[in-house]
């Protein structure tokens, strides 16, 4: 394995410096997002927050899978976690990789980290979490010097040279190195410092390319979990949508931070400190961005029109039963609701009130933790883009 004995110093700077311009500003976006998604987070009852951590997985998926040219979309992600895959080959391996995603970051939200994010033992534990449930077919990579297939070993840092777009990675042999240097970077900072940091540290990880493939994929993983925990979201929104719907503007960010220093004006590091200014700025903006249009979307009274408007053409056409809608607009000012209480809302026996419920439980509507639990609504795929338009793009 070759080992050309880089510097770590050659991805200077990891951070922002002190005496940087706009730091000032950059700082106060930094705030404005750790409010904004704080007022997010509060304003949701808890029972609404786990329903839309569960949707905002597949959302985080399908873009970020998107950005690198893989286009599943959430129904047919939804379908594959029922264990439902598409006939064609190539669409059926979509589907099992979305899937891996989708577990990865349950796995995520649910504690499974317990190391710093930034470890090197972290990130191959996310790596090869998600690959090792790839299809054969998506562990392949091909060298484009020798145009020779290699297969991407899950969890383990890459034997090869690699060049992405214009720039040539370090060697193989210098990864761990590296690795270890980005963790002491990154892994101590405080809250505000260490958001301020977010697109520094998306971008070194991406600089290394620590993997043959799926650096992109972890790369997000990361940003995704760094904000979890360092602001607490509890998971109720995703930097991914923000970054696939900008997607020329990202990738073309993350090019030119792979741009070494201009002048005596652009830091002291050996990377453009300039340019890590402008997608650190960039990558904040589009943080706020989709918190303000997470909020917006889950504004209580218009999501409550939205269902309810929803739930009364349904029942017209005998899609749900009637009473759904004294259920659902129950759920809707609380959250959540009980089993017990149901039959008193109808005025109906329990054993009607469990015809009812059971129905909506599988036409997907609401769903329960166990069979004696409170019912909670689902936001699923099939009916995102009435309850929740703008979050995945119509079928």
């Amino acid at each position: 394995m070759t080992d050309r004995n880089e510097a770590t110093t050659l991805m200077e700077p990891l951070l922002i410096p002190e005496n940087a311009p706009n730091r000032t500003d950059l700082m106060d976006l930094v705030l404005d997002l750790t409010q904004k998604s704080a007022q997010f987070k509060n304003s949701l009852p808890s029972a609404i927050q786990n329903s839309l951590a569960g949707t905002v997985r597949a959302m985080n998926c399908y873009y970020s899978n998107l950005i690198e040219g893989h286009n599943t979309h959430p129904i047919a992600i939804e379908q594959a976690l029922n264990g439902n895959y598409d006939s064609d080959p190539k669409k059926r391996n979509l589907q099992l990789e979305a899937k891996a995603h989708i577990e990865v970051q349950e796995w995520i939200d649910n504690g499974g980290i317990t190391n710093s994010i930034f470890a090197p033992k972290t990130i191959c534990e996310i790596h090869r979490r998600f690959c090792e449930k790839l299809p054969e077919e998506l562990l392949w990579v091909e060298d484009l010097k020798t145009n020779k297939k290699i297969r991407v070993v899950p969890g383990k840092p890459r034997k090869n040279d690699v060049q992405v777009g214009g720039h040539i990675a370090i060697s193989p042999g210098a990864v761990p190195r590296f690795l270890q240097r980005y963790e002491k970077a990154y892994s101590p900072l405080g809250k505000s410092e260490t958001m301020l940091a977010l697109a520094a540290a998306h971008h070194r990880f991406l600089w290394i390319h620590p993997f043959l493939d799926g650096n992109g994929r972890v790369a997000r993983f990361i940003s995704y979990t760094t904000i979890l925990n360092t602001l607490d979201t509890g998971g109720t929104w995703s930097v991914a949508r923000g970054l696939a719907r900008n997607v020329n503007e990202y990738k073309q960010l993350l090019m030119s931070c792979d741009s070494t220093r201009r002048n005596d004006l652009d830091g002291r590091g050996n990377l453009s400190q300039e340019f890590l200014i402008a997608f650190t700025k960039f990558f904040l903006e589009v943080c706020i961005d989709q918190v303000a249009f997470m909020q917006e979307l889950m504004e209580p009274d218009k999501l409550r029109t939205r269902v309810l408007l929803w739930a009364k053409e349904e029942i017209e056409i005998k899609n749900i039963p009637q009473q759904s809608f004294q259920i659902l607009e129950k759920i809707l000012y609380r959250g959540e609701i009980t089993r017990g209480e149901i039959p008193d809302i109808l005025n109906l026996t329990e054993r009607q009130t469990r015809r009812i419920t059971s129905s909506l439980v599988d036409l997907g509507i609401l769903t329960s933790d166990s069979p004696k639990a409170t019912f909670r609504l689902v936001f699923s795929a099939k009916l995102a883009h009435r309850w929740m338009p703008g979050l995945f793009p119509e079928k």
